[in-house]
């Protein structure tokens, strides 16, 4: 009896530990912006406290350049920032056509780039962003064209605090320590983007497993592969064309699901074994925001060619389409390229890429407020991000307003920098982090 009690108590002890550790990890995550619109993929921090009013001269605590191109979100960890980037050497393959000699098949195709890009990972010290360490991963003639609004270093890297999994596309997928020690590499392929747009579709890291997907002109493909190895678990072909909408993974019912936005079918697979649970068709082409969570529901939406957003239950099987399961729709005012804000209960997300915001409730669709044109920005290719009841939309014209997180529209104010900006903020802490066409901002309120 007492050798039971003994280990009663042990067990006990075990299971105290392990719960501590997992809500130390969940306190700790929440701290930080590990992955493609933060800590819940949804745009928002609930710990960090960022600046309302910055400038050139206000509010930065550091500027430093960034040497060649890329318009990944940077990435937070602790005291590192972690980005990817790109740089043209400039150095000539002879056997590869100048592109001024390379032949369209269409008015949109992006010719082939003749000259040698070096593929990069950078580690900025947070409190200084001096460089901790950099490695070229590969140093290649891209596969293909980029359009001039892209870049080879779209992909937002994404990591668990151990380890850095960082997406090139064509270019291979590496996983890295923390303190630059390469673990492992993988070259997935070659895929034929449409009009030789450029890839953009960043990994997602679930429960030891790395989510990557495809959608191509050529045969798109979604893969899970085991983080600590690189080894494929599954792979499933895709009836898709081109889309850039990065997964979405969650756990409902007990089945932990990876959510796809495309052009044919919003799809819904189980993490574990590959195999359909759901689907749904609605969204319009070249679908690019990525989906977000509101409870038992997705919503997805896409803005090239039409506009289309939807709230698509979870707990479905089958084919779903126009189902009356499906909560609420939209088929006006949605965005092409940034994603949606989902901020406790509220829906932020602008008209394309122009500056025409709007508001919903998220659970039943109702206008907040909106569309309302904001006169301070330009286009809008950045996705919002949330923080401390705020709103942060940046514009391309390096003006970033900040609302009040409300279903009422006010701005609290308008901050000016002297760069353009197509990358999406991250936050944490007391900072905000805006990554321009040729540096990397830190704002912190002096």
């Amino acid at each position: 009896m007492y050798t039971s009690m003994r280990l009663d108590q042990l067990t006990i002890s075990i299971v105290s530990v392990l719960l501590m550790s997992c809500f130390a990890n969940c306190d700790d995550l929440a701290n930080q912006w590990h992955q493609w619109r933060g800590p819940d993929a949804n745009g928002v921090s609930r710990t960090a406290d960022p600046p309302v009013t910055w400038s050139e001269k206000e509010n930065i605590k550091w500027k430093v350049a960034i040497e060649g191109r890329g318009t990944s979100t940077p990435i937070i960890w602790g005291d590192r920032i972690f980005l990817l980037t790109t740089l043209n050497t400039g150095e000539k393959d002879s056997s590869i056509p100048d592109p001024k000699d390379q032949p369209k098949t269409n008015f949109f195709d992006i010719k082939r780039p003749n000259t040698k890009h070096e593929f990069i990972v950078l580690c900025l010290e947070r409190k200084s962003g001096r460089e901790l360490w950099s490695r070229v991963v590969s140093s290649r003639i891209p596969d293909e064209g980029t359009h001039n609004d892209n870049d080879y270093a779209s992909a937002s890297p994404v990591t668990d605090g151990k380890h850095l999994y960082c997406w090139f596309g064509s270019a291979g997928l590496f996983c890295f320590d923390l303190n630059g020690k390469k673990i492992w590499e993988r070259d997935l392929g070659k895929v034929k983007v449409e009009s030789s747009l450029g890839e953009g579709c960043s990994p997602v890291l679930h429960d030891g497993k790395l989510v990557v997907l495809r959608d191509n002109a050529g045969q798109s493909t979604i893969e899970v592969l085991d983080a600590m190895s690189g080894k494929s678990i599954w792979k499933k072909d895709r009836d898709e064309r081109t889309a850039w909408a990065t997964p979405l993974v969650v756990k409902r019912g007990g089945t932990t699901q990876i959510i796809t936005a495309a052009s044919s079918l919003v799809r819904s697979y189980d993490l574990e074994s590959g195999e359909m649970i759901w689907q749904c068709g609605g969204l319009t082409g070249n679908v690019i925001p990525c989906p977000v969570l509101e409870g038992d529901y997705v919503i997805c939406m896409s803005g090239y060619q039409g506009y289309s957003a939807m709230s698509i239950p979870l707990t479905e099987t089958g084919d779903i389409t126009d189902s009356d399961k499906i909560r609420w729709k939209k088929k006006r005012g949605t965005p092409y390229i940034p994603s949606p804000l989902l901020y406790d209960g509220l829906l932020f997300y602008n008209q394309g890429n122009q500056p025409i915001v709007s508001c919903h409730n998220s659970k039943s669709g109702d206008v907040a407020f909106g569309p309302q044109r904001v006169r301070q920005l330009s286009n809008i290719y950045a996705s919002p991000v949330g923080a401390s009841g705020r709103v942060y939309i940046v514009g391309r014209n390096g003006k970033t307003i900040v609302l009040e997180r409300s279903e009422k529209f006010r701005i609290l104010s308008t901050n000016q920098l002297n760069e353009r900006f197509d990358a999406s903020p991250a936050t944490a802490g007391k900072q905000l982090f805006l990554r321009g066409d040729k540096h990397l901002y830190c704002i912190e309120e002096k």
